[in-house]
């Protein structure tokens, strides 16, 4: 085995840690990664409780697993988004969410995302994986009629949101990975590069690889590797199955994941499009030596045998890079 293979928790959030951590043991995994939801990780509580922290490395090492990592994707989204209304409201607690004033809310998800990076430090992860948000993910489509001013403003905006927060980051010795994704500020490789520019290229902001959202916007995930091997700073293995066919759209038609009218769905990894051999090798040219963290994401099923199939899946297809030629042998 080449890298760690670990679960991403988010969508076991129904599940209490202790007994998710020992489904995990089971089904073969090396680690969690630690979702910021359910009862998993709560950095508020990491930073107002001296045991709490004590008590998730408690759990992790009664099932002999490790983390990598930990995820703040729901409060994330919360930060730049432009248009903040009842989908945000039910992904926040109470107590995030306030009275719903949408600027309250971006300034408090602010914070939380801070406490997470000072939580994640006490935790001994040097990586917190989410999502963003974007001033301007309503406006892809450039009509009605969009100027690239208000396109570059949008990434000023998310700059000013994000920069204090990356200060943070800087001063605890954690990094922010996000996860390039539909609705987000960097979506595929262009949108990620002028992210990277509106930051000034500052390394407390990365990527968490994720090829599921690429393969559905048709284009090569391993490009996405191949332009920015030093900003990988953590890797999901998911899937994701195009199903064009000149009825289906690849925009989703305002279907609900698992609806079968779809262009395009998650599915469970090894099912889908992904094309593992060419991201493991991807990986390897970039030099990344972190986990693989199964993103288990599949409407059609069951989530106990996809999620230990997965894990079986990944550690078979992953390997180290060669540190021979294999023809330096004729040589002799």
């Amino acid at each position: 085995m080449a890298r760690s293979v670990t679960l991403f928790t988010g969508q076991w959030a129904d599940l209490t840690l202790d007994t998710l951590a020992g489904k995990a043991a089971g089904f073969g995994y090396d680690g969690l990664e630690l979702a910021c939801w359910g009862d998993h990780f709560d950095a508020e509580q990491a930073l107002s409780d001296d045991g709490y922290v004590r008590t998730r490395h408690d759990i992790l090492e009664k099932h002999g697993l490790k983390c990598f990592a930990i995820s703040t994707h729901l409060v994330g989204q919360c930060v730049a988004d432009a248009l903040i209304d009842e989908r945000h409201k039910s992904i926040l607690s109470p107590r995030l969410w306030g009275d719903g004033d949408p600027e309250g809310v971006r300034r408090r998800c602010a914070e939380e995302v801070a406490n997470t990076a000072r939580a994640a430090a006490l935790l001994g992860v040097k990586v917190v994986n989410g999502f963003t948000g974007s001033p301007i993910w309503h406006l892809i489509y450039r009509f009605p009629p969009t100027s690239d001013a208000m396109i570059d403003a949008g990434y000023r905006e998310f700059a000013d949101r994000w920069n204090p927060i990356l200060d943070v980051f800087d001063e605890v010795g954690v990094r922010w990975a996000l996860e390039a994704h539909p609705a987000e500020i960097a979506y595929d490789i262009y949108t990620a590069e002028k992210t990277l520019a509106a930051l000034n290229n500052r390394p407390a902001f990365g990527f968490n690889f994720d090829p599921s959202h690429f393969i559905h916007q048709l284009f090569d995930p391993t490009k996405f590797i191949d332009r920015f091997p030093d900003r990988i700073y953590h890797v999901h293995v998911k899937d994701s199955k195009v199903k064009l066919d000149n009825t289906r759209s690849i925009l989703g038609s305002h279907l609900g994941f698992g609806d079968n009218r779809r262009g395009w769905d998650f599915v469970s990894p090894g099912h889908g499009d992904l094309d593992m051999d060419a991201m493991i090798r991807a990986l390897n040219r970039a030099g990344y030596a972190g986990p693989l963290s199964v993103e288990w994401e599949d409407s059609g099923m069951d989530r106990e045998f996809g999620a230990a199939e997965a894990c079986a899946w990944v550690k078979k297809n992953d390997f180290k890079s060669s540190n021979v030629a294999f023809d330096a042998a004729f040589e002799k």
